[in-house]
């Protein structure tokens, strides 16, 4: 027996508002929420359900009756099958008050937080081209458009350097500009792929596992140092030595070339050796004067401009005297930490990834602070009654936890020592929500800072001040 097709059309349908992961909220005729992945809260559409849940359909608009007053054209002409900047066809200043709803809600709803006047978002000063790192993959079959599909003409040439189509981890699509990273990031990019191409040099398969380019990588530093880094699937020095050279002689701007061989079933290069080709191995970064080295497998805010807002956001709400020990929680490679040393008593950083750790501890001495100590381990191993006991005890905590927010021994720990102020930085308002109810006894939320680190895009970073109740 044929399974009976659960796809629906709905008709003349008014998406009113914006919900999670950039996706906008319609209601069906039956009082069920529609979420819809390619229209603007204003947009008066037909929808096509992809999928139906109890309490929900998904689906896509197919035909738009009238358009939102909300809407803008996209810049870049990749909108809509490249899955990087899902709110581009949504003019900035709609995506700054949908970020920001987000934010409150998440904050009410779902931690039940009584909150103070929320602060007015920070946005971007710049919309696009904001972006320090960036990965491309090489492909040897790229993504087909329909038209090429559709089309009699064979396609001889299938190579790709772009980006993962999303939910298909196998699929490339071949990018010609991006406007999220600064020049000369196409220049090189597309100057490599058509230099491999013209030398034969063969592109990755990631399905069969086979070929020569496996990724790129470029970062492109405030100070204007790049670093370029190209992951090889296996080694032929012939070949490496081609491109590098030609990538030193075309490019002489950039001032750290560096490369790794590949050979596993994944592109993460955590666990291999990069090796410099030419220039420096590290490119620096600079904020009020401190300098940071970043290497390949460094963690860095990837808007620099804004992550300079977000750390001042972070220290105003600290609002340090200079006599505070202060605990800086999933510390990365510092950068907090030393942004407030000179505010501080002292800034005890604890972080699990000991590359990072090390990164802090050179970044610090450079920098001639003498009054931060950097430990690593698993936060809620780390962060323990004797930790504390040999350490101090904190008079504030900065905490800036991955997307999942802190685990809870983490949390417990907070409230067994209780400093004066906890600041929590968030890339996830939903889990800071979850944490922050948690702490909700103990602590009153008194500030509230949304910020934006990435126009276009549905995410959204907050800050928020607890203060003992």
């Amino acid at each position: 027996m044929a399974r009976k097709n659960r796809r629906q059309i709905f008709e003349n349908i008014e998406v009113i508002d914006a919900g999670a992961k950039g996706k906008s909220i319609a209601k069906a005729p039956d009082g069920k929420v529609i979420f819809i992945n390619n229209a603007v809260p204003g947009d008066v559409v037909d929808i096509q359900t992809t999928k139906k849940r109890k309490a929900f359909y998904e689906g896509s608009a197919t035909t738009f009756h009238k358009l939102s007053d909300k809407r803008t054209e996209p810049t870049c002409e990749h909108f809509g099958t490249c899955g990087g900047c899902k709110w581009q066809f949504m003019g900035y200043e709609h995506q700054l008050a949908y970020k920001q709803q987000e934010v409150v809600n998440n904050l009410t709803r779902l931690g039940k937080i009584e909150l103070p006047k929320v602060n007015s978002i920070l946005g971007s000063q710049d919309q696009f081209f904001y972006r320090n790192k960036m990965e491309f993959s090489f492909s040897d079959s790229r993504w087909l458009t329909l038209d090429e599909i559709k089309s009699d003409t064979e396609i001889q040439n299938r190579n790709a350097l772009g980006f993962h189509i999303p939910g298909m981890w196998d699929k490339i699509l071949d990018i010609n500009t991006c406007h999220l990273q600064e020049d000369p990031s196409n220049e090189i990019r597309n100057k490599v792929k058509a230099f491999a191409t013209k030398n034969n040099l063969s592109f990755y398969n990631a399905r069969n596992q086979h070929g020569f380019l496996r990724t790129l990588m470029i970062r492109i530093a405030s100070t204007g140092e790049i670093m370029v880094l190209i992951q090889f699937f296996h080694e032929d020095i012939e070949k490496r030595t081609l491109l590098l050279d030609y990538m030193v002689s075309e490019f002489p701007e950039i001032t750290s070339l560096q490369y790794t061989i590949n050979p596993k079933g994944n592109d993460t290069i955590y666990d291999q050796e990069v090796i410099c080709y030419q220039g420096k191995d590290y490119i620096e970064e600079e904020m009020e004067g401190l300098r940071f080295r970043i290497n390949a497998k460094s963690f860095y805010q990837t808007n620099s401009k804004q992550a300079y807002e977000l750390y001042k956001v972070t220290r105003d709400f600290a609002n340090l005297t200079g006599e505070e020990l202060v605990y800086d929680l999933y510390t990365g490679t510092g950068t907090i930490a030393q942004f407030v040393a000179k505010k501080a008593k002292k800034v005890i950083g604890v972080e699990a990834v000991p590359e990072a750790i090390e990164d802090a501890k050179e970044n610090a001495k450079r920098n001639r602070i003498d009054n931060v100590e950097f430990y690593v381990g698993d936060m809620k191993k780390v962060f323990t009654k004797d930790f504390i006991s040999r350490h101090g005890q904190p008079e504030v905590v900065i905490t800036d936890p991955p997307r999942d927010g802190m685990h809870k021994d983490v949390v417990g720990q907070l409230l067994n020592i209780s400093p004066q102020k906890i600041v929590y930085v968030s890339c996830n308002s939903a889990t800071q929500a979850r944490d922050l109810s948690l702490l909700d006894g103990m602590y009153k939320v008194s500030k509230v800072q949304p910020v934006d680190m990435f126009p276009q895009t549905y995410h959204v970073e907050n800050v928020v001040l607890l203060e003992k109740r």
